[in-house]
């Protein structure tokens, strides 16, 4: 059992393939072939899983794992997250202004005047851009986008990024609150 430091998410296994024991996995990466590059994918309860083969079928890849010789123990698996630890990504493929989800999550956000908006508890990109959630004790989780307007500094090495509150939607500016001439009443003026 193998417990990783820094664990960052690289697939979800899905249904059995075939009867030889291969599994359909949903990728997290931008080559959805890398998964094979990791060789042992892992659990967060410390299993490891050696990559022997895979190929890709249109959204997923069709991988099969040492040790799973059919299509019960394949069945098995379905649902399982495949992690790999943060040391084995190669900080070479990044270029400027990129980051790996997992090195922005728990840093501090911070703005111009020193005010602190939260810790990144996670990275998310529903089509639309990546999106920073923010969290701060007793208060609910804010969602900013990861643009360069709303996040125009990140800085890995001191645990800090900058955010622009304004740009980020964190200050309300009221804009949105204009008076649409209903004043709570019936609707007959007679108020009751």
């Amino acid at each position: 059992m193998t417990k990783l430091d820094h664990p960052v998410l690289v697939g979800i296994v899905g249904a059995a393939q075939g009867l030889r024991g291969e599994v359909r996995v949903k990728p997290f990466t931008d080559d959805p072939l890398a998964l094979g590059e990791y060789g042992t994918l892992f659990t967060l309860d410390g299993r490891r899983f050696e990559v022997l083969d895979l190929r890709f079928a249109k959204t997923v890849v069709v991988v099969r794992f040492r040790g799973v010789n059919d299509r019960n123990a394949a069945e098995a698996l379905k649902g399982l997250e495949l992690y790999i630890d943060r040391t084995s990504l190669p900080d070479e493929t990044l270029e400027e202004g990129e980051f790996f989800h997992a090195d922005l999550e728990g840093l501090e956000a911070w703005d111009a005047e020193g005010l602190f908006w939260g810790t990144v508890g996670g990275v998310f990109d529903f089509g639309g851009g990546d999106l920073l959630e923010l969290r701060q004790d007793g208060k609910k989780p804010v969602v900013i986008p990861f643009t360069l307007a709303a996040v125009p500094q990140v800085d890995i090495a001191n645990g800090r990024l900058l955010v622009d509150p304004l740009a980020a939607g964190l200050i309300d500016t009221g804009e949105d609150d204009e008076d649409d001439g209903n004043d709570g009443g019936d609707g007959n003026g007679s108020g009751s």
